[in-house]
């Protein structure tokens, strides 16, 4: 069921804080009612490491979304990411006492419990809890077992860890800016559930956010999550090689790689620009082309990285729905064909689902993850099934006091 109240998200990425009030209708199209981004501080490779400047990065995020939206923000979800990342599948099994009694949601309940009762690191903490499918006396994929009969249960659950210290961390800074956290969840996931065709997902396909300090991957089998990952290369790092290459400064680097880059240089026109230099040079005349060379050598290591990761969860060969591309990166021209020439597999942009109200200032793939946690929080208080948004709030890191609030449904908005 689709909770029909105003909710926030808020996206910690490398490049942007991205804070998003809206809500979902009973068909999980989201109207956005506010939007605020702000330059990120303090968050590098999708981790903090500066606490007082990402949580005055995050204040400035909050506040814009707060003024576009006319309400005071005082809890929200957040989105984390970052090569801390870890996820596994494991399989739970419980027994059904009688024959004649139908299994309900107690024993769904008990059997997921089951499935995520795993040994960790007294550093790591669940993040995702998610059924993949279920099995009824030996029936496999079974995608609802209520209602029917049987003595043995199983699940097999997607789990998905992350570093207790980030996510500590990254509370503390969201908490920090005023805003109380109700959820924690992994950028991958709840990006990847939003972008995702059901057929894609069924065929077996990955979703790669292409961000500017990580590359996230999810892999889907049979219509259920299956892989999640989280690489410490993105955008940021084509900048850093076009300063080097280029001898410019930042910003004039990213202007580059966003109005000339390409990752196909053979289809880029040999032609000449003018970039500025450091204060202290003249501007200067650079070829096009080799700027392209420059962000092509960087994008190729991040694709095959992608697709060695893929490879070593041996989903390699299991991907017939292809690749998805999401986030900042995947605007880059030439992405897509660069990504399908290296997998041999079928390769598209990721498009925004279905939104109104202020559409126009999140219609776009870098917003997608921030689009996908919405959605998520919209829905996580269903009973848990598979290929569907599972996290509840026994999910939730436990971290005492800072995570409270990721323990009760109410989300608290109040008019300005």
């Amino acid at each position: 069921m689709v909770r029909q109240q105003p909710l926030a998200a808020i996206d910690l990425g490398s490049s942007r804080i991205t804070t998003v009030v809206g809500e979902a209708n009973e068909h999980g199209a989201l109207q956005i009612l506010g939007v605020g981004i702000a330059p990120s501080a303090g968050v590098d490779r999708g981790q903090i490491n500066h606490v007082a400047d990402a949580t005055r990065a995050i204040t400035a995020s909050v506040e814009q979304a707060e003024r576009s939206s006319g309400r005071q923000i005082l809890s929200a979800s957040v989105a984390v990411t970052g090569p801390h990342l870890e996820s596994r599948n494991n399989r739970g099994v419980v027994a059904i006492p009688d024959l004649d009694t139908q299994i309900a949601d107690d024993d769904m309940q008990r059997v997921i419990d089951a499935g995520r009762a795993v040994t960790l690191d007294s550093s790591r903490t669940i993040l995702h809890a998610i059924p993949r499918f279920y099995v009824v006396d030996g029936q496999d994929r079974v995608a609802d077992p209520r209602g029917m009969h049987g003595q043995r249960l199983d699940v097999e659950m997607h789990l998905v860890t992350a570093s207790r210290g980030a996510v500590q961390n990254a509370v503390q800074c969201v908490t920090s800016a005023g805003v109380d956290v109700e959820l924690v969840a992994a950028q991958p996931v709840v990006g990847s559930q939003y972008v995702l065709r059901r057929e894609e997902a069924v065929e077996g396909a990955a979703v790669v956010d292409l961000g500017a300090g990580t590359t996230d991957i999810s892999a889907y089998l049979e219509g259920a999550i299956a892989f999640t990952a989280s690489l410490p290369l993105g955008g940021a790092f084509v900048t850093r090689d076009l300063m080097v290459g280029l001898r410019a400064p930042a910003e004039v680097a990213e202007t580059a790689k966003l109005n000339y880059g390409h990752a196909l240089p053979e289809l880029v026109a040999d032609e000449t620009i003018i970039l500025e230099g450091f204060t202290d040079q003249r501007d200067r005349e650079i070829s096009r082309r080799l700027i392209a060379e420059i962000v092509h050598a960087r994008v190729a290591e991040i694709s095959a990285m992608v697709l060695k990761t893929l490879k070593r969860a041996k989903l390699d060969n299991r991907l017939n729905g292809g690749i998805v591309l999401s986030g900042g990166g995947s605007e880059l021209p030439g992405i897509v064909e660069l990504f399908e020439q290296l997998s041999q597999l079928p390769t598209r942009a990721a498009q925004p689902g279905e939104l109104y109200g202020l559409a126009d200032q999140v219609a776009n793939s870098a917003a997608v993850s921030t689009l996908g946690l919405l959605r998520w929080a919209a829905t996580a208080g269903d009973i848990p099934s598979p290929a569907t948004r599972a996290q509840t709030r026994r999910d939730a890191p436990g971290l005492g006091g800072l995570m409270r609030g990721a323990l009760n449904f109410g989300r608290v908005f109040l008019p300005s």
